[in-house]
């Protein structure tokens, strides 16, 4: 049977075409709230790291009533990197609210993301947003919309699919682009006609499968997924059907319903409706909780693999401990774990023979995110350099390739090309909307790495930059790594102006007077090939002889200062990221420098 009461729906969109913005809306024209319990924008996107960089990493839930029906709503990450998080809370969605740019019109991840709703037999409804843009285009939008739906195997059904037009900054919804309207109610009232209410079995034993793990320090663990059959009770004694046909017995200590932005404790929860569950020691991603009697597993969560791997490693630098909390490989192995836990499209494996771990990734954003929490959360670490992960499909050795598509003004297309061309990618397709190209490559995941910031030089900051994992295809030529070497210090102390005025004359410089350096780090980026051994410590001589001359006034350059993605693909084979709660610095693996040389001569 299906529940009427009951709309269980996930918002997915390529990033950056408003989801969080059209969650707002629903949210303030509820009617649940006051005006001083939503302050600001981006309501969902509350963890630091979500608000600081403007983008969606978790998918979050809440609950929204309307004429009387509960709408369970499902808000999801917009990047690639984070496919992750998508693929594992669509399935407990019966409809999806598919958004899409009214200028930009479909884009890479609004094709991946699709793909996994229509895997999971959700519903579309198609929501043309930000019709309020000068350049918008709605009715070019919505068949472009449909050729992607036929693509992708759509049947005529699917094809018909219904749409409305959205501005989510004005805050409205309506069938008529050129006829704004006054709120949202139009889009929710599409919702409750076109979405279908949840198919239950009530009468049938407890199945419930576990998409999410949440964390508290009080109650510990929360496993949150949606009944599928039966009925869910506080205290009740249940069965988890575990990875690799291990069975747990435990018991319910508390169950909660998802009510406007937060949780609400409740005695049941029937089939249909999503919730929290409390109390269930060692639950994870996928698993099953089952009634004891019959005992029936669902069919555990499938996700894409990794494509991209990096060491992490204990911070090994000579200045290790002075700023961090957590320093012993111990600590790196039990965070790890950890979030392993909660992020089923991470792998983490230890390297044999040594301390440091291979973890495994769909992207340097995806990986980078973690790092930036760990170094927050008080770790130092030393990171290696990205590497995609390699397969052998049919006898041939292949690699990762992702589509990538890049926009444009079209009078700066020229730099694109040049960049891309070494780089094994080939264009797939180009179109022109007023004064910007949008070009579609098929490139090595190899090529990406450090490709961003040389577009956005070239480009002058004008290149928005997408891409989304397209295939494995046999491996490409060699892709051309950084062109420049880099200066590395070779004695421990202090920069100093003295010595850093002399280096910047044949060198872009990463350090300031003041900052502590160590023999082996990368103080500076050298302006031709190889690496340049200096000394930024190196002061004036101090004499009682007359100088002939006065002495020149030193005017440095500002640092280059890197976040940690530019860094993570700045670096070469043979180098480190070293990464603590209030600096990221550069250095060699190496770090002295006859060390460096005598594997030089091994390795020629």
């Amino acid at each position: 049977m299906r529940r009427d009461d009951i709309r269980n729906l996930a918002i997915i969109a390529h990033v950056d075409h408003g989801k969080t913005t059209l969650v707002d809306c629903m949210l303030r024209q509820s009617g649940r709230f006051r005006d001083t319990q939503l302050v600001g924008e981006q309501i969902l996107d509350s963890n630091d790291l979500e608000r600081e960089r403007g983008i969606t990493i978790l998918a979050k839930n809440i609950a929204i009533p309307y004429k009387g029906v509960k709408i369970n709503i499902i808000d999801t990450p917009g990047h690639a990197d984070f496919g992750g998080e998508v693929e594992r809370v669509v399935g407990m969605a019966d409809g999806a609210l598919l958004l899409v740019d009214a200028a930009e019109g479909p884009m890479p991840q609004t094709r991946f993301v699709l793909s996994k709703a229509f895997a999971c037999g959700v519903r579309p409804i198609v929501v043309i947003n930000k019709i309020d843009r000068p350049d918008a285009r709605c009715h070019e939008v919505v068949d472009e919309v449909l050729d992607l739906f036929l693509s992708l195997g759509a049947d005529d059904h699917l094809a018909d699919f219904p749409y409305i037009f959205a501005s989510s900054k004005l805050g409205f919804a309506t069938f008529d682009p050129k006829t704004p309207g006054e709120n949202v109610h139009e889009l929710m009232d599409l919702i409750l006609e076109k979405i279908p209410g949840p198919d239950v079995e009530l009468g049938e034993p407890l199945r419930m499968m576990v998409t999410s793990l949440d964390w508290s320090d009080y109650v510990g663990r929360i496993a949150i997924g949606r009944v599928q059959s039966g009925t869910l009770r506080k205290g009740q004694s249940v069965l988890l059907m575990q990875d690799g046909d291990r069975q747990t017995s435990a018991k319910v200590a508390s169950v909660f319903l998802f009510q406007d932005l937060g949780r609400a404790e409740v005695h049941e929860v029937d089939a249909g409706d999503i919730c929290a569950v409390v109390g269930l020691e060692g639950i994870e991603i996928g698993d099953t909780i089952s009634d004891p009697q019959t005992p029936r597993a669902m069919p555990r969560i499938e996700v894409d693999e990794p494509t991209l791997k990096m060491t992490f490693g204990v911070n090994t630098s000579p200045l290790c401990g002075r700023e961090g909390k957590y320093l012993t490989s111990r600590h790196l192995r039990e965070r790890l774990l950890k979030e392993l836990e909660k992020n089923v499209a991470m792998r983490i494996e230890p390297i044999p023979g040594t301390e440091q771990f291979s973890v495994a990734g769909r992207g340097v954003l995806h990986l980078s995110i973690l790092i930036e929490i760990m170094r927050r959360e008080g770790y130092e670490l030393s990171i290696g350099k990205p590497q995609v992960i390699y397969k052998e499909i049919d006898g041939k050795k292949c690699e990762p390739y992702e589509s990538l598509v890049i926009e444009v003004p079209t009078d700066r297309s020229g730099p694109v090309m040049e960049l891309i061309g070494p780089r094994r990618g080939m264009l797939a397709e180009m179109t022109t909307h007023n004064e910007y190209s949008f070009m579609t490559f098929s490139i090595p995941a190899r090529g990406l790495i450090g490709l961003r910031t040389r577009i956005l030089n070239a480009t002058q900051g004008t290149a928005i930059m997408h891409h989304r994992f397209e295939a494995y295809k046999p491996v490409a030529d060699a892709v051309p790594g950084r062109a420049s070497g880099v200066l590395v210090s070779v004695f421990n102390g202090r920069a100093v102006a003295y010595g850093l005025n002399g280096l910047q004359e044949r060198s872009e410089l990463f350090v300031s007077p003041g900052d502590d350096v160590y023999e082996g780090m990368i103080v500076g980026e050298n302006s031709r090939e190889g690496d340049m051994n200096v000394n930024p410590t190196k002061e004036k001589k101090l004499s009682n002889m007359r100088a002939t001359g006065h002495d020149e006034n030193i005017l440095l350059k500002p640092a280059r200062k890197m976040t940690l993605e530019e860094a993570l693909e700045y670096i070469a084979e043979d180098e480190y990221v070293e990464v603590t709660p209030a600096q990221i610095r550069l250095r060699k693996i190496m770090l002295k420098e006859t060390d460096r040389r005598r594997a030089a001569r091994a390795g020629a």
